[in-house]
């Protein structure tokens, strides 16, 4: 990083009574909007018996009907034993269904049930305002823009999108096993 990078990044001073400032570096960045975004959603399900995943699986379901759990998984960017999680909740819930893949019987294919598609069809003004308090602080045309370019940016790091990438794997000391014994 250059001297005036430093300089530049050194200058960022917190104001009163705000959280202390992030470095406009994309990782810091994208920690803190990902902080916002999970606790307006959650706020936003607060009365509901959902968290922000299954908000996600319906929206996924709901325009894209019969897509197996891998699809979903990769839709949502989680982990797929943790996708299986969530679509059992959700269908002990009542609010999907899982079917059997007539090509291949070892894939589900996920649909939801009428009574998902009326929680979806309830929840989605509420989310939608939640939506609009996250992106509040932008006038309407930064708003769009912004949209387009974490679409842009996304798409263009696909390869980097994978559940847990970037995880630091534990030592043999932290997870109590020992070398050569």
């Amino acid at each position: 990083m250059s001297a005036k990078s430093r300089a530049s990044m050194a200058k960022i001073t917190p104001v009163a009574g705000v959280t202390p400032p992030v470095r406009p570096v994309a990782p810091a960045l994208a920690r803190r909007f990902h902080q916002i975004c999970l606790v307006v959603t959650g706020e936003a399900l607060a009365d509901e018996e959902l968290m922000p995943l299954h908000y996600a699986s319906l929206i996924y379901l709901y325009f894209e009907p019969d897509i197996d759990q891998n699809g979903l998984a990769a839709r949502i960017g989680i982990d797929r034993n943790y996708t299986s999680r969530i679509v059992e909740e959700l269908e002990q819930m009542g609010a999907i269904d899982r079917r059997v893949d007539a090509a291949d019987r070892r894939a589900r294919r996920l649909r939801l049930t009428t009574k998902g598609r009326a929680l979806f069809e309830r929840l989605r003004p509420k989310m939608m305002a939640a939506n609009d308090r996250i992106l509040a602080p932008l006038a309407s045309r930064d708003r769009k823009l912004l949209v387009k370019l974490l679409g842009r940016l996304i798409e263009g790091n696909r390869a980097y999108a994978r559940p847990g990438g970037g995880r630091s794997k534990r030592n043999s000391r932290t997870t109590g096993t020992q070398e050569g014994g």
